[in-house]
């Protein structure tokens, strides 16, 4: 509980525990000429159904759902010099930190290098501290005097190996008077989109182990905000996941768009961007829950075996139509579900399109259940992060053998802290943390 709210988790099923027994699974479909994973331009594979696909797309434009294009979510921009806030090559910024609870106070100033991401939020550079040489990144964002910024105040509570650590903040001004928020970060060097791209550029498809490692991170790193902190974040995707290339420890950033979300308070419905947005938020659901972030991570996951988005539509309605083409129509309960004003919309019914024909290869098992636990139409049936994290696609990763294809052991996975295991079921956490690490965990305890 915080600030008097009840934090909201996914609404927990009636039915036995998800890894009890089968699950069904809605599925999938082909590649197009056009290079994107079962477009709407292209319904190779698709029995008869032409005409209703084509119909669904002109139906659903009446449906009014909202929509607004975004052309800037899907590239990494790397431009050297963005003018007028500060964030030049080569500028330097002074600040001061310290001063409480007795500490002294202490200036630091840092230089900027070069700008590695922009958007309606401001720019992120990287810089480096002047007095001790260490690189960091510094997120600027244009600051309303009359609002606090929920970002500083979600970042502050956070402290977990799986997400970008806030190392401290500072106000500046610029000559138009206008006052910058400036988040300081530590500085990992990559993303997973970036690292995506290389292995489709080459034509090779992505290591399962690596994989395996970025979901369960990300899993982990959901786990702590949606159970610990009630936070969602409502904007994962490939850009906001950060990758140290060396160690493949994964670390979720940009909580910008993060919120607490309170049972009863609407919510605006435009969050999360294109390709990675859940169907109760194309519905224009304003009461949702943190399974929106469940189904962004499936996406990514199907992005990471496909080496293409998995529903690559061009707008909400397109997106809905790419949603169907794979998972089937959602029946009448499951559309209450996301919003029950569409219950009475007549939707044409198509058929769920196989998983083995959308990845076009074999795949283990347990990935393909992943994925469909991952992409369930009712919110409240789509696994949670912690069960995500127990997921049998992941014993590998609790392999004591298991090592990173160049040799070198793997990230730090399960240094669960008390607060990350607080009210699981014993049984749970021996399945979340295998025996070697648990005495490993054990001496890291007695000699701290």
């Amino acid at each position: 509980m915080m600030n008097g709210h009840h934090f909201v988790s996914p609404a927990k099923s009636s039915q036995k525990p998800w890894y009890s027994g089968s699950v069904e699974c809605r599925s999938t479909k082909t590649r197009d000429g056009n290079g994107g994973v079962g477009s709407s331009r292209s319904i190779n594979g698709f029995k008869g159904s032409s005409s209703s696909v084509d119909w669904l797309g002109r139906e659903m434009l009446e449906m009014r759902l909202r929509d607004k294009a975004d052309t800037d979510e899907d590239r990494d921009s790397e431009p050297d010099i963005i003018d007028g806030v500060g964030a030049e090559a080569g500028h330097v910024i002074r600040t001061t930190i310290g001063g409480r609870n007795g500490q002294s106070k202490q200036t630091i100033s840092y230089i900027a290098e070069h700008v590695v991401g922009t958007g309606s939020f401001g720019v992120v550079f990287q810089a480096k501290c002047r007095e001790t040489g260490e690189i960091v990144a510094i997120k600027k964002v244009l600051q309303d005097k009359r609002y606090k910024n929920r970002e500083l105040q979600i970042m502050q509570m956070l402290d977990h190996p799986n997400i970008v650590c806030l190392k401290h903040c500072f106000f500046s001004t610029t000559d138009k008077e206008e006052l910058y928020l400036n988040l300081v970060l530590e500085f990992v060097p990559e993303t997973v989109n970036r690292i995506a791209r290389n292995y489709s550029r080459i034509s090779q498809r992505m290591p399962l182990i690596y994989v395996k490692l970025y979901t369960y991170q990300i899993c982990r790193a959901l786990a702590y905000l949606h159970n610990c902190i009630g936070i969602c974040h409502r904007d994962i995707k490939p850009q906001n996941l950060l990758v140290n290339p060396h160690t493949h420890q994964l670390k979720i950033c940009d909580f910008g768009s993060a919120k607490v979300l309170v049972k009863g308070e609407p919510n605006v419905s435009y969050i999360c961007s294109r390709y990675y947005r859940a169907p109760e938020l194309i519905f224009g659901a304003t009461e949702y829950t943190t399974a929106i972030d469940i189904w962004s991570t499936g996406c990514v996951m199907a992005e990471l075996l496909l080496g293409k988005p998995l529903f690559p539509g061009e707008s909400g309605v397109d997106q809905l139509v790419e949603i169907i083409k794979v998972l089937g129509t959602p029946t009448r309960e499951e559309i209450k579900c996301m919003n029950p004003n569409y219950t009475e919309f007549k939707f044409p019914q198509i058929k769920p399109h196989p998983w083995h024909k959308v990845f076009q290869k074999r795949l283990p098992p347990e990935a393909v259940d992943l994925v469909c636990r991952f992409f369930q139409y009712s919110p409240n049936l789509r696994c949670t992060a912690l069960e995500a994290c127990v997921h049998p696609f992941f014993d590998e990763l609790r392999d004591p053998n298991t090592r990173l294809p160049n040799g070198r052991p793997l990230p730090p996975l399960f240094n669960f802290k008390p607060q990350e295991l607080a009210g699981i079921p014993p049984d749970t956490v021996n399945r979340l943390i295998p025996e070697h690490a648990r005495k490993q965990n054990l001496f890291m305890a007695l000699h701290t």
